[in-house]
Parts: structure tokens; C-alpha cells; sequence
């Protein structure tokens, strides 16, 4: 999550993978974004089999390396790729056919990425950063999740802060936001394998629960990263010390073979819409 092979290829799906070169979005359009400002900005994709709007993919702000890393069910933190292809950001809008499965979706993204960057990739095995999630010698700083906890509404809209700047959700409100440096995760009923994939997110690699904790907990977290802007100086604890300080956990640094996708080629401009 690899032998140098055209990309079309690689989709693991049994002999649907032999028509995969007649599938395709209705229209598709792709432009670079723009440059990120000094506010919050929406990073990420929407739409497509399976969510509430089917019919129509919708991504913003997102580096070329994420994109072929979604199209081929790969974690970015796999995905072998140029360093140019992570910061380069695109806008996608997409016309999805009507009826078509994750599969077939998940082979329209790969055309198009093979059609319009001219992308070719392989997979090997390599080994690679992991981590175990454990508790940290004081025990767990979190507690369980109330009975009667709902797990509310994400908020939509423009965020809110808090006295020090960091992204504020409101009572009952879940989610994980991020903002001049600082970021916030705050779930009200989360499992410690919720928690870990969350984190694997953040530092690019596999994290593996190993706390032993099998229950629902209520998870608040706030911390200083990096993201598309640069971090504001004195934003906050980094996201180790937040884990033990405010967590009470702790991820311990380990190493395990895991399979990479690699990009042998890719345009930095695609071809006109």
C-alpha cells in the first residue's frame, strides 16, 4: 500500500480489472489551486459512490501524491513519490456515471490521472517507519465516554478559536481541524484503533494500538503543526508532548515491511480540460 508495470493494472479487483481501460468520468476539471492564504481553507475530497453526492468528485487544495495515493487505495504515507508532487495542488471537479461502484470509481480515478498527468506507477514491498500506541508510565490522562454521550454533528462552516488560537467545536461537537500552526481533535465516544489511525495521519506512518484499552473514550487533543502554512512560532506543544501531556500516551518508534506504491512518472502539468 508493488513491479513496473502499466497503471491501469493494479487495481485489485479480480477480472474487473481487465475493463478498466473503457471506464471514465463523464467531465472532469483540474486546475492548479491557488496559493493558500493566511485563513483557515477547506483540504481534502468529497463525492462519489457510497457518500451523498454520487454523482459528482469534488476535491480542493489537494497534492498530486495524496490523489494518486486515493485512486489506488494507498495511504499517503506509501505513496513514493517526487517531492515536487506533494506540493503541487489541484482542484478537481468530476462528473461520475451514474451507477457506478467503488470499483469502477476507483478506476475512473486512475484513467484519469494516467490520461491527463500521464502518471505510471509499480509496487514493491520496502520497510518502512512504523509505531506502537502505548500508555505512558503516569497511565491514561483521558476518561471513558460518558453513557449518554452523542456523538453530534461535524461543524461545518467557518471555525471558531479559542483564547489561544486553536480551532474550537463546541459541547458534543466531533472532528479534528487545523489553523495558523495549530490544530485541535476532539471526539467525545473514540476507540484507542479510532485514535491510532488518526495519528497515523499526522506522522506519516502506521501507528499499531498496543495500549490494551478496549473501550469508548472522550479524546481531546491540541497541538502545533505543520501544514500548508508555516507553523506560527509558540503555537503550542508538538504532537509527542501533547500525546504524553495531555493523553498520557506515548508512541514508541518501531520499524515493519509494508507495500509502497511508487511513481515512476508523472507531468507536473496535466493536459487541457
Amino acid at each position: 500500500m508493488f513491479r513496473p508495470v502499466a497503471v491501469l493494472v493494479l487495481l485489485s479487483c479480480g477480472a474487473f480489472c481487465q475493463t478498466t481501460d473503457k471506464l471514465a468520468f463523464d467531465v472532469v476539471s483540474i486546475k492548479r489551486s491557488p496559493p493558500p492564504g493566511a485563513g483557515p481553507f477547506s483540504v481534502g475530497c468529497r463525492g462519489g459512490p457510497g457518500t451523498d453526492d454520487p454523482g459528482l468528485l469534488v476535491c480542493q487544495n489537494w497534492d498530486l501524491a495524496s490523489l494518486v495515493g486515493i485512486a489506488y487505495r494507498s495511504e499517503f504515507f506509501h505513496v513514493s513519490a517526487p517531492d515536487w508532487m506533494h506540493d503541487a495542488r489541484f482542484d478537481i471537479r468530476a462528473k461520475v456515471p451514474e451507477g457506478a461502484t467503488r470499483d469502477q470509481f476507483a478506476a475512473m480515478w486512475q484513467n484519469m490521472l494516467a490520461e491527463r498527468f500521464k502518471l505510471a506507477v509499480h509496487r514493491e514491498t520496502r520497510v518502512s517507519q512504523t509505531y506502537d500506541q502505548v500508555v505512558a508510565k503516569d497511565g491514561p490522562k483521558f476518561k471513558e465516554a460518558a453513557a449518554d454521550a452523542a456523538a453530534g454533528a461535524p461543524v461545518r462552516g467557518p471555525l471558531s478559536f479559542d483564547q489561544n488560537g486553536y480551532p474550537s467545536f463546541g459541547p458534543g461537537h466531533p472532528g479534528m481541524a487545523f489553523s495558523r500552526g495549530r490544530a485541535r481533535m476532539y471526539y467525545p465516544q473514540m476507540t484507542m484503533q479510532m485514535l491510532a489511525l488518526q495519528l497515523s495521519g499526522q506522522v506519516a506512518a502506521p501507528v499499531h494500538d498496543e495500549t490494551g484499552l478496549k473501550g469508548k473514550y472522550e479524546i481531546s487533543l491540541y497541538w502545533a503543526s505543520e501544514g500548508l502554512l508555516e507553523k506560527e512560532p509558540d503555537a503550542g506543544p508538538e504532537l509527542m508532548q501533547a500525546l504524553r501531556d495531555q493523553l498520557g500516551l506515548r508512541l514508541e518508534s518501531t520499524k515493519a515491511p509494508a507495500e509502497f506504491l511508487v511513481v515512476d512518472h508523472a507531468e507536473r502539468v496535466p493536459t487541457d480540460n
